[in-house]
């Protein structure tokens, strides 16, 4: 799944793949923004983490959890 995060007062946005579900991120992040530590934590499919403070977050984007299909299609 992609998870895009728009970050204030940048003109950039921090994308990545990630192996977890969708419901699982958006838990994450909603305590994330709800709790008192100011940042969320997220890990992306090769192993990298993220943190990225609370503060800053302009939007979050969850894509689709469906895979591509590889071939050709009737």
């Amino acid at each position: 799944m992609e998870i895009r995060i728009g970050v204030l007062n940048t003109t950039r946005e921090l994308t990545f793949e990630s192996e977890d579900k969708a419901t699982e991120v958006e838990e994450t992040i909603a305590a994330a923004l709800a709790g008192t530590t100011g940042y969320v934590r997220l890990t992306d499919s090769k192993g990298a983490v993220y943190i990225v403070p609370t503060a800053t977050i302009a939007y979050v984007e969850l894509g689709s959890e469906e895979t591509r299909r590889v071939g050709f299609f009737a």
